[in-house]
């Protein structure tokens, strides 16, 4: 680590009472912040989500606090007996990686402690999402976190369907084993959509690859990925002078009826379903 964390003669401040949102490294320990060591080591307890994961890294910073397991699998009663902690102790809430609460159970735990009326504080870092978005080169002014997509077919496509006119680059979390199966839902509905898949983000091997989702179907069913990946769909397309609607919507025209295909084309352009449908039908009478 470039930090040097484990000198013995930096004492910890003493915290407040309350409960801390502590960020840890998505991958490089050396993204963890001097200031998130601080805290870690000055609270009472440490909630996190496995403590095997989290023991690695209080290790590499020389952190001896004891830890509380944490996850989806906790009972009420845990939440609440860190809660009552935290009124008069500080107690740290980490994930396995990350920043806590972003598609993980922690925020329960903060909606109780602030009703108990806790102090709650945020201690920022790593987030997977803001990473990949930072490496994809998609439009970044506007973006949409979405967590990861259903695992079922008609779920999943469902959910696209939903997010479909969003204007905003939308970023799901997927795992290496379901990456194909979404990429090929995503070109269903969105073929001409630019998708980035960033993985290993701030490890030796990072990658950030870029394309349709076809295309990437085609690399990735050549080249399995392993591991936590950012999975980035860029926005519908706001100019008709970007995408010819009308190829598209000939090629749909081929295989759906008109309504169908002006939502199919709708869907992956943005464009408006009615003027769609309309130029569909004059199409399909030609």
């Amino acid at each position: 680590m470039p930090v040097n964390a484990s000198s013995e003669s930096i004492e910890p401040k003493p915290l407040e009472p309350g409960l801390y949102i502590v960020a840890t490294p998505i991958g490089n320990l050396g993204d963890i912040t001097l200031r998130a060591i601080d805290v870690l080591r000055a609270v009472s307890v440490i909630a996190c989500e496995d403590t095997r994961v989290t023991g690695k890294l209080l290790k590499a910073c020389c952190v001896k606090t004891r830890m509380q397991r944490y996850d989806d699998h906790a009972s009420p009663a845990v939440r609440k007996k860190l809660i009552e902690t935290a009124i008069n102790e500080p107690v740290a809430l980490v994930s396995d990686a990350g920043t806590p609460l972003v598609s993980d159970p922690g925020y329960r735990l903060v909606r109780d402690a602030r009703e108990a009326g806790v102090n709650v504080t945020t201690i920022p870092g790593a987030c997977a999402a803001v990473a990949g978005l930072t490496l994809s080169g998609l439009p970044n002014d506007r973006f949409l976190f979405a967590g990861f997509l259903p695992v079922k077919d008609k779920a999943r496509s469902d959910v696209l369907a939903q997010l479909g006119g969003i204007e905003a680059t939308l970023i799901f979390y997927e795992t290496g084993p379901r990456l194909e199966r979404s990429l090929k839902a995503i070109a269903q509905v969105w073929p001409t959509r630019e998708i980035a898949v960033a993985r290993e983000l701030t490890k030796l091997h990072e990658e950030c690859r870029t394309g349709t989702a076809e295309e990437l179907v085609d690399h990735y069913s050549d080249h399995p990925p392993k591991g936590e990946i950012v999975l980035l769909v860029g926005p519908p397309m706001q100019e008709t002078n970007d995408i010819d609607a009308d190829d598209l919507l000939k090629d749909a025209l081929q295989e759906m009826s008109a309504s169908k295909a002006a939502g199919k084309v709708a869907r992956a352009t943005g464009l408006d379903r009615q003027t769609l449908y309309a130029r569909a039908v004059e199409l399909k009478q030609q």
